[in-house]
């Protein structure tokens, strides 16, 4: 299942965010070789991750970590604008409205392609739930297959690097998220985006 947990509660479910922290190492420092910093405990932590985000979790049914990635409204300290303006033209982009994405990780323990999907439909309920207009991330060439099979490609704002080596800024419009096609690929019933949302929050944001 879908998990939306911010940062301050990650402690109170340590074995779902410890195994989600390890495998963020495994997937960017081993794999991609990415200079990101790992722990003595094996785990892979930024700046970020004490700003209380908002973890996006696909949970296994063993209580680990399946995949993720982490939400944070462009209003307060973010990457893109922190460490990736030259992609950007030098434009900041803050607004309540747009919230950017980031580590977006599959464990090796998940079946990759259904936990991409369920990731990004429960993106896009959390965009329509919220009311947002964009999510920005930055992403490597790798990633732009996923987003094209899962018929919801960003906008690209600026690339820099060429082949599998290129970085890419890009914008989700929330409006065109494609929940049929989502679901269809998520291979979940119709209501389940709702369903987890609901159980993180209530139903009270709805759009």
């Amino acid at each position: 299942m879908i998990r939306f947990l911010y940062g301050d509660q990650l402690a109170a479910n340590s074995t779902l965010s410890n195994s989600m922290f390890a495998d963020r190492a495994a997937q960017f420092s081993s794999r991609l070789k990415w200079p990101v910093q790992v722990d003595k405990s094996g785990c892979e932590r930024d700046e970020y991750d004490v700003q209380n985000p908002l973890y996006v979790i696909w949970q296994l049914e063993d209580g680990t970590h399946g995949g993720s990635m982490r939400f944070l409204p462009t209003t307060g300290p973010v990457m893109v604008n922190d460490h990736f303006q030259h992609l950007t033209d030098g434009v900041t982009i803050a607004s309540p409205l747009i919230w950017e994405c980031t580590r977006f990780c599959i464990s090796p323990r998940a079946k990759a392609g259904l936990t991409a999907a369920r990731l990004m439909l429960a993106a896009a309920e959390l965009g329509k739930r919220f009311h947002l207009a964009h999510a920005v991330g930055v992403f490597d060439t790798r990633m732009i297959r996923v987003y094209a099979a899962l018929g919801w490609r960003p906008e690209v704002l600026g690339t820099d690097g060429q082949g599998r080596d290129a970085i890419s800024v890009g914008l989700w419009d929330f409006k065109a998220a494609p929940f049929a096609r989502l679901q269809k690929s998520a291979k979940v019933d119709p209501e389940a985006a709702g369903l987890w949302f609901d159980n993180a929050f209530g139903a009270a944001q709805i759009a």
